[in-house]
């Protein structure tokens, strides 16, 4: 990240934070200045105001996209800026934090801090996978409509009924003509019919058909009058929400630990929570 990219998404962030309380941008960027009592310009890289009916209060913000950690040097250089120019608030927001002293001065000259960075790995293992900010919620409605073989019945000539659900994969059906057909050529057929039924009625089915059942694994001949297919169509809804999400780009955190913030790579801001 550039630092002037830095500076923008930090007037992106307060600018979109304190929308609902009436803040706004008055400036941001190297054209940003204010002069003081001293008669000195100075550059703030991002000035902010809010009115609360019958005064206006100014905030001045300055961003650090630096290597090293803000010392109490610079807190001093923005205290200074803020007495001249008589801006109501400072604020120092900081890739990487500030040092010891650099945190007592400010508390001391009423300058708020804050920690503004990338995502690292730490923050991941933190986080256990949970790199998200919810954007869009879809609704996918799903219904799923099954054929399902309650039993097959065989009418056996020598036993009676009998029921071959649990084997039907080898069966199959030798016909007069010497054709063997498998019963789930019969099954599929019979499925397309129950397609057609209400859903949870049981339909089913008898087939006349004079003929051997073959068993292709025991070799086990039966003679037969026929067969009774039952089924019922189930119809499973399997709706649910899709939850769409933006990967976590940025960290934002107030070093008074009241506030904390994720901002995700298409700009979206969510408050943590405690």
């Amino acid at each position: 990240m550039h630092w002037k990219d830095y500076e923008e998404i930090t007037r992106h962030l307060y600018e979109a934070l304190g929308r609902k309380a009436g803040v706004k941008v008055d400036g941001y960027g190297s054209t940003c200045k204010v002069v003081g009592k001293s008669g000195v310009g100075h550059q703030i890289d991002v000035l902010t105001s809010h009115s609360d009916g019958i005064h206006t209060y100014r905030t001045a913000i300055e961003c650090k996209y630096w290597q090293d950690k803000i010392s109490k040097e610079i807190v001093m250089k923005i205290a200074e800026i803020i007495e001249d120019t008589g801006i109501n608030k400072g604020v120092i927001v900081s890739k990487m934090g500030f040092t010891d002293d650099g945190v007592s001065f400010a508390k001391y000259k009423n300058i708020a801090l804050v920690e503004l960075r990338e995502i690292d790995e730490a923050d991941r293992r933190q986080r256990d996978g949970n790199l998200g900010i919810p954007f869009a919620t879809i609704q996918i409605g799903i219904k799923r409509n099954r054929p399902e073989i309650l039993d097959i019945i065989v009418d056996s000539k020598n036993y009676g009924t009998i029921t071959e659900k649990r084997n039907h994969y080898q069966l199959h059906v030798h016909l007069s003509s010497g054709e063997e057909v498998p019963m789930d050529t019969f099954i599929m057929s019979f499925k397309t019919e129950v397609h057609k039924q209400p859903p949870d009625k049981v339909f089913e089915k008898y087939y006349k058909i004079d003929s051997n059942l073959v068993n292709r694994v025991t070799k086990e001949v039966m003679p037969i009058n026929g067969f009774t297919l039952k089924g019922k169509l189930t119809i499973t809804d399997l709706s649910r929400k899709l939850t769409l999400e933006d990967e976590i780009w940025l960290i934002m955190k107030s070093m008074s630990g009241d506030k904390s913030f994720t901002v995700s790579k298409m700009g979206m801001i969510q408050e943590e929570l405690p």
